[in-house]
């Protein structure tokens, strides 16, 4: 079995630092973290080189490292996007990321870049999109298809069958019943049961039910 390659990591806040959390605890080497910020603060990055542009990437070649893409996503923010698409663009590629207390079924399939988090559940059938977060302790049940750029936040709960598009945002807490489908960016708020389909671009928060 070959040795997988050391890291790079981007972005230097509380994201990436539960990113070298975990990839640390996995025995992974993170070569640098590429951030224009201080990252001093920062326990889990300490010791790693910083380095502060995005041209700094060059220092590594794209057949030596893989990335990690340490940085948050907002409500219909693409900038974690555009970030992907410009070291994608130059030859990188980027890691997927599975913490290891996260259960994950072999019948499921989680695609390049993504990245789940401690506590989090994938169950059988289940597919996780390109570059999508499935954040700490939410649960994805059986046979959802989750697009790519989507977050899924701490202890959300999606149902058996939800599908969704590119860049949606699921807020920590929500919950969305089964069989139902969420348009490209559409946003579903902290805490909101989930009764009806959401079309693109919509947002449901606060104490609002779709049904």
């Amino acid at each position: 079995m070959n040795k997988p390659l050391p890291l790079v990591l981007i972005g230097g806040g509380g994201h990436a630092s539960v990113l070298a959390d975990i990839l640390l605890g996995q025995g992974r080497e993170i070569l640098a973290v590429i951030c224009p910020d201080d990252v001093s603060s920062r326990a889990a990055l300490a010791g790693i080189l910083h380095l502060t542009q995005d041209e700094d990437i060059t220092r590594f070649s794209p057949e030596s490292v893989r990335l990690v893409n340490g940085i948050g996503m907002m409500p219909r923010s693409t900038f974690r996007q555009r970030i992907n698409e410009k070291f994608l663009a130059q030859g990188y590629v980027f890691e997927t990321v599975i913490a290891s207390d996260a259960k994950v079924s072999s019948f499921a399939e989680v695609k390049s870049g993504a990245q789940i988090f401690p506590g989090a559940r994938v169950q059988t059938g289940a597919v996780i999109g390109e570059h999508t977060i499935v954040n700490s302790e939410a649960l994805i049940e059986h046979d959802c298809r989750i697009g790519a750029y989507n977050h899924i936040a701490p202890h959300a709960t999606l149902c058996g069958g939800v599908s969704s598009e590119e860049q949606v945002f699921v807020g920590a807490g929500a919950i969305l019943l089964p069989g139902l489908s969420l348009g490209r960016c559409s946003i579903v708020g902290a805490g909101v049961t989930i009764r009806s389909n959401v079309v693109a671009d919509m947002t449901v928060s606060g104490k609002v039910v779709a049904r």
